[in-house]
């Protein structure tokens, strides 16, 4: 789905509280900023990976992002376990996120700790859509995707 150029892919799970899209794939989950984050963060110049191995508690730093507008946490969705990072990603195109926040812009990859527990603010498909269509009119967002 689409709205005011915002993507929002209807087959992932968000938190839509602090912006972070959630893959599961089998006991893991892939994570990344939102294309709605993405944008009001604006062109990444710089990020602080936390190392593999390291077990971080929901809602603190997965990932310190720093850009031109602002520096903060890529929080975590629940408690997790980093077990990869996309750090060389980053290494070869700093702008992964601004261009490809859903695909080849993904931050970590996590084993979560306490899922069953911690996943019942996460949303997905329509539910996802409505709730980022108001977070987007509230906040008055305009997608902009950086290009080559």
């Amino acid at each position: 789905m689409i709205y005011y150029a915002c993507d929002i892919p209807e087959d992932l799970f968000y938190d839509v509280e602090r912006d972070v899209w959630i893959r599961f794939d089998g006991d893991f989950a892939v994570l990344g900023m939102t294309d709605v984050a993405q944008t009001r963060c604006g062109k990444f110049a710089a990020l602080s990976f936390r190392e593999i191995g390291k077990k971080v508690a929901q809602g603190k730093a997965l990932v310190t992002v720093e850009s031109a507008k602002w520096v903060g946490a890529f929080p975590a969705p629940f408690s997790c376990e980093i077990v990869e990072t996309n750090e060389a990603g980053f290494a070869k195109n700093i702008l992964l996120a601004n261009k490809e926040p859903y695909t080849a812009g993904w931050l970590v990859r996590v084993r979560p700790i306490d899922l069953e527990n911690e996943r019942g603010h996460l949303v997905t498909g329509m539910e996802a859509t409505e709730k980022y269509q108001a977070r987007i009119q509230e906040l008055k967002i305009n997608c902009l995707r950086c290009i080559d």
